[in-house]
């Protein structure tokens, strides 16, 4: 019997299963990681998911191990070697964002000790489980992406409408979205 996963997983590319698999709705405590997601879903607004997750590598390495510190140091210069590589999404004010985002990432930090601290309290600290019978019934955005997305606009963050810190909230685990049909709900339904 085949392992049954959410609808959007079936019949993918073997690193989309394994992203669904094993990193999709498990809760992120890292700010490394936090930021990667960020750099990633923001690489995604108005393109696929399997168009950036196929092209991960590449983002890693351009962006310095998704190092918000050494990001936020990228200059011109960079910016035209990132122009020019064949591994990420080449979209110049996405690349840009990127580099300014680190920055603003950095002062979150500063003011909240942990960029980890800052967006978990957009959930109240704690992980909301949603118990959904269909993709269908997940929303595009709610009032607590609504939420983020409004503060880190406020903060001078691009790219981050709603949609898309709905997409990043569900990827770190702020939110989780498996369907109950699927083998990982009930693994990540009760974790702590």
């Amino acid at each position: 019997m085949s392992t049954k996963r959410c609808k959007w997983a079936d019949g993918q590319f073997p690193e989309y299963i394994e992203y669904h698999d094993q990193e999709w709705g498990v809760p992120v405590y890292d700010d490394r990681i936090h930021f990667e997601f960020l750099i990633l879903e923001s690489a995604q607004a108005g393109l696929s998911w399997s168009t950036i997750l196929k092209r991960r590598e590449g983002y890693r390495n351009a962006f310095a191990g998704f190092d918000p510190t050494k990001v936020a140091q990228f200059d011109e210069n960079h910016v035209q070697k990132l122009m020019e590589n064949q591994d990420i999404v080449r979209h110049e004010l996405k690349i840009r964002s990127a580099i300014s985002n680190a920055r603003h990432f950095i002062e979150i930090q500063k003011e909240f000790g942990s960029f980890n601290k800052y967006v978990w309290h957009f959930v109240g600290g704690e992980r909301i489980v949603n118990n959904r019978e269909t993709i269908e019934q997940i929303p595009s955005n709610t009032t607590e992406s609504d939420a983020l997305s409004k503060d880190l606009k406020k903060r001078g963050f691009k790219f981050v409408g709603s949609t898309i810190m709905y997409a990043y909230m569900q990827a770190c685990g702020l939110v989780m979205d498996h369907t109950m049909d699927c083998f990982r709900f009930a693994e990540l339904a009760n974790i702590e």
